[in-house]
């Protein structure tokens, strides 16, 4: 199985079974929370070439909502990238899809960085799933993943984020690394 046919399947199937949750999210977001469902914000991508993401809008004047902060605890703000995965900006495991602001913050327009851009970011990846908020520590995992892509790693990069998606990120983390200080 190629890449690009298991991100078309698993981004099928996570439509239908994330359909319903989708549909109420999106309820809640525009009756309830009254402000707009979906954000979109220029990534750089496979190449460095521009897109936008999709997520659910999950903050409002630089505050999460209540709806929001359960979004993004449990990873489900980040639904939408299916939709990215389909069009083909996307994969569904990779590294982070980074802004250009981020890209200079981190100081990876170098040379050096190259490779990170040599894949398409994912919704999915090693750095997410390890927590890796810290440069150094996003690079090490991106870089591995980089080495070390293959299918039966991307299935199961998928099955933790289903299940943080599931249980949430910080409990999941610390099953993953049986200490309860790291998140």
């Amino acid at each position: 199985m190629t890449k690009r046919i298991f991100d078309i399947f698993f981004s099928f199937i996570a439509i239908l079974i994330f359909a319903i949750p989708m549909i109420v999210i999106a309820f809640v977001l525009k009756i309830i929370e009254r402000h707009p469902v979906i954000f979109r914000q220029e990534r750089i991508g496979f190449h460095r070439r521009k897109f936008n993401i999709l997520k659910f809008q999950t903050m409002v004047d630089d505050k999460a909502t209540k709806a929001g902060r359960i979004l993004r605890k449990t990873g489900l703000d980040e639904l939408p990238q299916f939709f990215n995965v389909l069009k083909g900006d996307m994969s569904i495991v990779g590294p982070r899809a980074l802004t250009e602001y981020d890209i200079f913050r981190l100081n990876w327009d170098s040379e050096y960085y190259n490779s990170r851009w040599s894949i398409k970011p994912g919704i999915t990846g090693l750095a997410q799933i390890y927590g890796g908020q810290h440069k150094k520590t996003s690079w090490f995992w991106d870089s591995k993943y980089i080495e070390v892509r293959r299918i039966p790693v991307d299935f199961s990069l998928v099955m933790i984020s289903f299940m943080m998606n599931i249980f949430g990120k910080t409990r999941i983390r610390t099953m993953i690394w049986k200490n309860k200080g790291l998140k």
